[in-house]
């Protein structure tokens, strides 16, 4: 049987669902809307089901019918993970490369849910069963820090300040040629390839991306960047330097056939920081290139000298 939830907002007026959020600090307001778009609110007072644009006029009792919570389907798998940080709304993590971040039909489990599910208490509910916790995500290969909300309250400030572009995600990558000049800003609308369906690329028709860059060393054939990402599209830094000429070294979908050993593209989530989502103070992490990177970074310098 599923809980009811009884309110009563006394002697205030105004849009249902901007009250509710402000009375119940326990649940966020995506939740609170859902309840409402469900019909699972009930005004007692007035013997209606109500929905989020109701206007409460003074003092007025409402039964929610909460949702049965679906037990989740994954299973916690004993998987080494570098956790850097961690508190009772946030956690960040150091994905190693080649660990898919949540599963799909083609990776149903060992990847970093499983791992989340067994290393941490709780997890936030609002990407559903599938990403627990997941904010955003970094591809399979590439490695380095990601958030992770513990609860609905912190995703949601979480997602927000991403989609407000106020958190700080700096990557590192190494890519194929000399880039001439120090630095470079990347406006080009990402989306699915029109020639290949399995591919992202710059489309007239995508969805706005941005990406600035700076050349942090370079080498013969080759150049360190740092990029700072303003948008999170799918494989954005890949498509974007691609499309510029500089493509990824090691990248096995956008990079060219002729390139360096690795484990997939030499790209590295390096820096995370956002405003925790409690206390208001920001928070920043980074971590140290995979040894893989570093090593083959070090080839370079040798063969550069």
């Amino acid at each position: 049987m599923s809980e009811k939830l009884t309110v009563t907002i006394n002697n205030q007026k105004g849009r249902l669902d901007k009250l509710l959020t402000e009375q119940l600090a326990d649940y966020s307001r995506s939740q609170i809307q859902s309840w409402l778009k469900e019909g699972l609110v009930f005004s007692i007072t007035t013997k209606q089901v109500v929905k989020a644009n109701y206007k409460v006029k003074d003092t007025e009792t409402f039964e929610i019918q909460l949702p049965e919570v679906q037990e989740l389907e994954i299973l916690p798998e004993d998987i080494p993970l570098e956790i850097v940080y961690e508190d009772k709304d946030v956690a960040v993590v150091n994905k190693p490369q080649g660990m898919v971040v949540h599963p799909s039909a083609g990776h149903p489990n060992h990847t970093l849910v499983n791992a989340l599910l067994y290393h941490l208490k709780d997890l936030s509910s609002i990407n559903g069963v599938i990403r627990p916790g997941i904010v955003h995500r970094i591809d399979k290969d590439t490695s380095g820090l990601l958030m992770i909300a513990k609860n609905d309250v912190a995703h949601e400030s979480l997602a927000k300040q991403l989609k407000d572009k106020t958190s700080l995600r700096k990557y590192v990558a190494l890519v194929h040629g000399m880039i001439p000049h120090e630095k470079g800003t990347i406006n080009a609308p990402i989306g699915r390839s029109k020639q290949d369906r399995k591919k992202q690329a710059v489309v007239e028709d995508g969805k706005d991306a941005v990406t600035h860059f700076t050349v942090l060393e370079r080498f013969n054939q080759f150049t360190l960047i740092e990029c700072k990402l303003e948008t999170g599209r799918t494989h954005q830094i890949r498509v974007h330097m691609q499309y510029i000429g500089y493509p990824l070294a090691g990248d096995p979908v956008y990079g060219p056939k002729k390139t360096l050993k690795g484990h997939g593209q030499f790209l590295h989530a390096r820096d995370l920081g956002f405003e925790h989502p409690t206390t208001g103070e920001w928070l920043a992490f980074t971590c140290p290139l995979p040894e893989i990177f570093s090593s083959t970074l070090e080839k370079l310098r040798k063969e550069n000298i």
